[in-house]
């Protein structure tokens, strides 16, 4: 791929913060006001800090591994290729499947009141057949052209929370901000971290771009952490200004639409479309980023045989296939299931990735380098955000606690299954590593 074709710093920032600062910001506050009351601006510092541990992790290996399949590929390395990797291979182009259908339908809640269309059946399977369909178009013209739209949707995102913080700023009533500690303050805030650290996931879709970024080597260390300073910045000013111009019971009892309710004390009705625009272009830029990193770890998994290679075919339109699976797919599950324990038993199966990838690291630090300490205090401190987050499912939806042991043992079936039939076996990742140091010394000898 030539470097203009390649998306730069600037651009892979944009899709690491429109897949963070997606639809659920718009709609958060009131789930957080419940389970943090005050505390809910120091869940998302103390969140972002956490996030900072997996992060370390991506950024150094994302460094020296440039692919596409992003965390697949460290776990593939530090791991190898076993029966537990390859069904976490599965899961995680799923949880991008299942996060393209969300955001879809997030973006159908939204249009649709906004433009004073009627919600039934056929008119939110349009809207999500439309935004879908748009932004699928968008990823046939590259890498470059989704980065680009990336930025500008980002841009108007950022300005209109931006502008929600500055107007609300002046109101903000302090003590209803200030944080409350205390046995009952300490559990509110562990429970609400365990639940809000998910919402900084995003950063990872970084290293799902890296083949297709200018020098990664730079650019992939420096997109993640930035992504995350901003998004951090972004989530506790948003966070303050909606908690402390509405009175917590108020905020709790408002839940999905908090926010365009907290905007009203200082923007009146005025505050309900600012809100609906805000969401509007943060679901799309989400779908856009999302579409992006699920395409590029279908087609990354396919080549090394981790997904089947329908993924890898490069036959419409010159594109990739796993494109228009992830889309299609995302689009079914968009229009025919209640996703609403899905994605709480998405946010289980990214943890679980984010664990393979500490463990992967810990095992690269003689090849790759690494801070002991802080691979360690990471997985630690994962595998405790981990355990609350359980804790927490079996606690107020027990479904989502079943649900992500079935599918994660149902994950080890199908791989099961497809390893049989196409009677692939285990490859040692020492052997791929040479096939691509002398896939590389020969295109260095014989350039195309």
């Amino acid at each position: 791929m030539s470097e203009s074709k390649k998306i730069g710093l600037f651009q892979t920032i944009a899709l690491a913060v429109g897949t963070m600062i997606g639809a659920s910001i718009f709609s958060i506050f009131g789930l957080g006001a419940r389970i943090a009351g005050s505390n809910l601006p120091l869940v998302f510092l103390i969140s972002g800090l956490i996030s900072l541990f997996v992060a370390y992790s991506y950024a150094l290996l994302g460094k020296h591994i440039i692919s596409n399949a992003g965390p697949m590929e460290f776990i593939l390395r530090g791991v190898g290729d076993n029966l537990i990797t390859g069904s976490l291979s599965f899961l995680f182009w799923f949880s991008y499947v299942v996060s393209i259908a969300l955001f879809a339908k997030g973006f159908a809640g939204y249009l649709l009141p906004l433009i004073h269309l009627p919600t039934n059946t056929v008119s939110t399977g349009l809207a999500e057949l439309g935004v879908i369909l748009i932004f699928t178009a968008l990823g046939v013209f590259g890498s470059a052209a989704v980065g680009r739209a990336e930025s500008f949707i980002v841009i108007i995102k950022l300005g209109i929370l931006g502008l929600f913080v500055v107007l609300g700023a002046g109101s903000i009533q302090v003590e209803q901000i200030t944080p409350v500690l205390g046995t009952k303050g300490i559990h509110s805030i562990l429970d609400a971290t365990a639940v809000f650290f998910l919402s900084y996931m995003g950063f990872g879709l970084v290293t799902n771009a890296s083949e297709n970024m200018i020098n990664p080597a730079r650019n992939v260390p420096r997109a993640i952490y930035l992504s995350i300073l901003i998004v951090t910045l972004v989530y506790i000013s948003v966070a303050a200004v909606a908690m402390g111009n509405l009175p917590l019971p108020e905020l709790i009892k408002a839940q999905d639409d908090a926010l365009a309710v907290a905007a009203k004390p200082f923007l009146g009705n005025l505050g309900y479309l600012l809100v609906a625009i805000g969401a509007l272009f943060s679901i799309s830029s989400a779908i856009n980023a999302t579409l992006f990193g699920g395409a590029n770890v279908a087609y990354a998994l396919a080549r090394d045989g981790e997904l089947p290679r329908l993924f890898q075919r490069k036959v419409w339109f010159g594109s990739k296939e796993g494109l228009y699976l992830t889309a299609g797919l995302g689009l079914l599950f968009a229009l025919f299931f209640n996703l609403n324990g899905i994605a709480s038993i998405t946010s289980s199966v990214f943890m679980v990735i984010y664990l393979f990838v500490l463990v992967a690291h810990w095992r690269l630090r003689p090849k790759y380098g690494g801070n002991p300490l802080i691979i360690a205090s990471g997985f630690i401190i994962i595998s405790s955000v981990f355990m609350l987050l359980l804790d927490y499912q079996w606690q107020t939806n027990k479904s989502a606690f079943y649900g992500t042991w079935i599918t994660i043992g149902g994950s080890l079936v199908i791989e099961l299954v497809y390893r049989g039939i196409s009677g692939r076996g285990f490859i040692k990742r020492e052997l791929l590593e040479l096939e691509e140091e002398a896939e590389k010394l020969k295109n260095k000898v014989f350039p195309s």
